[in-house]
């Protein structure tokens, strides 16, 4: 099991509106990370920054931002890059992170 950690960057005043479309997450999508192995998603916001800090755990080779291939995670891209720094493709400008330190 794989722990992926990295950050995204959130337009100035678009918190509750980012909560709000992952509260109402597609199923399709939510389906789809599940299938490719990413489990425990989480997304934290540092007000301060605007930066989100997103953890996944992943049973396979690779996590969610790896699924940008698909139909269904380039449509959410779109719906997305309205509220955030985004890429010319739509995806989200991210940044993985490196661990440097685990507890178990």
């Amino acid at each position: 099991m794989q722990r992926l950690a990295f950050k995204m960057y959130l337009n100035k005043g678009q918190k509750e509106e980012y909560k709000k479309r992952h509260d109402e997450i597609w199923p399709g999508l939510k389906k789809l990370l599940k299938e490719a192995g990413v489990s425990e998603y989480s997304i934290f916001l540092d007000e301060e920054t605007n930066i989100l800090f997103a953890f996944q755990k992943v049973s396979g080779d690779g996590g969610s931002q790896d699924l940008g291939q698909t139909e269904i995670v380039q449509k959410w891209w779109a719906y997305m890059k309205d509220i955030m720094e985004t890429n010319s493709d739509n995806s989200p400008v991210s940044v993985q992170l490196e661990e440097v330190f685990y507890m178990e």
